[in-house]
């Protein structure tokens, strides 16, 4: 009875994707991003604990609506035949009333956050909530979905600025934070869609990186080279230390070096995947160097 009980939770994770750490941490960095530029950074505990428990939840929902979407479409895509809708170890039904508790749980912790900000996540709550459980249904409809997610990404950088500031009144800070994120995020989700480039044309769904075709890798180095130069401006304008400097370049010159890596390897999941793992590690390069020009 353990056995089976945990086995069962084991797949609630997977569906979760909370068994994936670096999918969760590439939301969750440019939300701290975010924090660590605000005007009132550092941010307190409490404001850093609550976006963090956030973005877990928001993206457990986003990640179940993508396959509740998506069951009978992955089960023809090797990089997603083993997930728990696509193979029946989990139901439709218990998809359902655990999207239904995730998003339940993300109201609670904007519900939490400090009255002077509240109403004005809740607007921004809502505003993001029909494009993340609509954003996997784009496959069908838009040749660059990648772009919707990246909208939907951008709302991990205004709910946690609103949270600690209380208004949007960010300026040249919070506009090149945010669009860095847009580009990033479509730059690391164009690769990750070219593992599926080959299953996606036979299926009938679309990408970013069947659209792009030939031009994909140089949009991707196009993308990360305005996602550094954003930050380089938002970074500027907050003030940051010198000690930034050092992380900005370490992580602008890795980017480009991906993007050389990239070009050299075959299209594939491991490579996508390993392109995907490394991004976290640059952008979580930023957020140090963040992190020490405000505690040093």
């Amino acid at each position: 009875m353990n056995n089976l009980l945990t086995q069962k939770i084991g797949y609630y994770f997977q569906l979760l994707r909370w068994n994936k750490p670096n999918g969760r941490l590439i939301l969750l960095i440019p939300a701290c991003w975010s924090l660590w530029l605000t005007p009132t950074a550092p941010p307190s505990l409490f404001m850093f604990g609550i976006i963090i428990l956030g973005g877990l939840f928001v993206s457990g929902a986003g990640c179940i609506a993508n396959d509740i979407w998506d069951r009978k479409f992955d089960k023809k895509v090797k990089r997603t035949k083993d997930r728990p809708l696509a193979n029946a170890k989990v139901s439709l039904k218990a998809a359902w009333i655990l999207l239904i508790l995730m998003l339940f749980l993300s109201l609670l912790i904007v519900l939490s956050i400090p009255q002077e900000s509240r109403n004005l996540c809740l607007l921004l709550g809502s505003l993001s909530l029909p494009l993340i459980l609509l954003y996997p249904s784009a496959k069908r409809w838009f040749e660059y979905p990648q772009l919707i997610l990246s909208i939907c990404w951008g709302f991990s950088v205004l709910i946690p600025w609103a949270a600690s500031e209380s208004s949007l009144a960010g300026g040249v800070t919070l506009v090149f934070c945010w669009l860095a994120t847009i580009f990033w995020t479509f730059g690391f989700d164009t690769v990750y869609a070219m593992a599926d480039e080959i299953e996606d044309k036979v299926i009938g769904l679309n990408s970013s990186a069947i659209s792009l075709g030939k031009k994909s890798i140089k949009t991707v180095s196009f993308c990360y080279f305005l996602t550094c130069i954003f930050l380089a401006l938002a970074a500027f304008k907050a003030n940051l230390g010198f000690i930034y400097w050092p992380f900005w370049l370490i992580t602008t010159l890795g980017m480009q070096r991906e993007i050389f890596l990239l070009s050299s390897r075959s299209k594939s999941i491991k490579s996508s995947g390993l392109h995907f793992s490394n991004q976290v590690k640059l952008g979580s390069l930023l957020l140090l160097g963040m992190i020490f020009s405000k505690v040093i």
